[in-house]
């Protein structure tokens, strides 16, 4: 009776071998172009199926994940540099000059080095794809929760969460991600227009503002409270368009009704260069006292350029 493969392999001397997992050692992420032109080729195909069907209002959804889909894996990657580069520090503090430890250290630099040139190359995937996502939806991409930061020198936009950034200045901890640059406080709100095309003129507004300010501060960072509609979101998507870092001071619940005006405080707490004030609620009033309380300059745009949804007839469109 013929033996088994796994009886013939018993019966070999192979206890000198040892079986190791194959490790990738290519460092070079997709070129971009391949990257810009495959993924504009999957969105276009894909968005083309949604109007007119019953998925038609799914369809910002849906992008919004795909987007996710790769700001998670580069999230992961960010994790496993960070715990790389603890074990470096590690080996390196424990140094015995032995041939074993140089190896481990060796191993373990080169295993920080992969997982960084995968967390770029997903970053700048991701970044596509949220360029993409704005082109599609008039909308910044933000992440669930967190930040959205670039560790790359030539991806410039990021979305950084406020909270996560303040505590990042309190523990003084300086990271290339985090942003350095002139903070701008932009405050809007919900408003309605009685046509399509007021509502259009006042986005345009937003935007020529914006440019405007950006010309007196070159190195703009864009503060707001990073509500998903509205005139926040137009700023925001004003900020991904010209590459400009944004903090997002979303509110927190737990504070009810404070957390408008504690998020006015942490905002002013930036010191920022100017505070670019078009029309909303009565948080964002106190907002434009305070920031003249404190001698910083309001660049005041709260005219008649809608109406705030509580006063708004049902008749009006929506902005956001």
């Amino acid at each position: 009776m013929p033996l088994s493969f796994a009886h013939q392999l018993a019966r070999l001397d192979l206890g000198h071998l040892s079986v190791r997992r194959f490790e990738n050692t290519a460092i070079d992420p997709p070129c971009s172009e391949a990257i810009e032109q495959t993924l504009a080729a999957i969105w276009s195909e894909l968005f083309m199926l949604f109007p007119e069907t019953v998925l038609e209002d799914d369809a910002e959804e849906i992008a919004w994940g795909l987007v996710n889909l790769f700001h998670r894996a580069a999230a992961k990657r960010s994790n496993q540099v960070d715990r790389a580069t603890d074990e470096i520090r590690c080996l390196v503090a424990c140094a015995d000059g032995s041939e074993v430890h140089s190896v481990e250290l060796e191993e373990q630099i080169d295993r920080a080095r992969r997982a960084e040139a995968a967390m770029l190359g997903l970053e700048e995937f991701r970044e596509t794809a949220a360029a993409l996502y704005a082109r599609e939806t008039g909308s910044s991409w933000r992440p669930a929760t967190g930040s959205r930061l670039n560790h790359s020198a030539h991806l410039t936009s990021a979305v950084v969460d406020g909270r996560a950034f303040l505590n990042a200045r309190a523990e003084t901890r300086h990271r290339a991600a985090l942003p350095e640059g002139t903070p701008v406080v932009f405050a809007g709100g919900r408003l309605t227009f009685a046509s399509t095309e007021d509502a259009k003129t006042c986005g345009e507004s937003v935007w020529a503002t914006l440019d405007k300010v950006r010309e007196r501060v070159a190195d703009m960072v864009l503060v707001h409270g990073g509500d998903g509609k509205g005139l926040d979101r137009i700023a925001a998507s004003w900020a991904e368009n010209r590459k400009i870092v944004q903090v997002a001071f979303a509110l927190d619940a737990r504070l009810g009704r404070r957390a408008g005006f504690r998020r006015n405080e942490q905002m002013l707490g930036l010191k920022p260069r100017y505070v670019v004030a078009f029309a909303g609620n009565g948080v964002l009033e106190r907002l434009v006292v305070q920031a003249k309380t404190q001698r910083i300059a309001v660049v005041d745009r709260r005219g008649p350029l809608g109406t705030h949804p509580k006063r708004a007839t049902p008749a009006m469109a929506t902005v956001g």
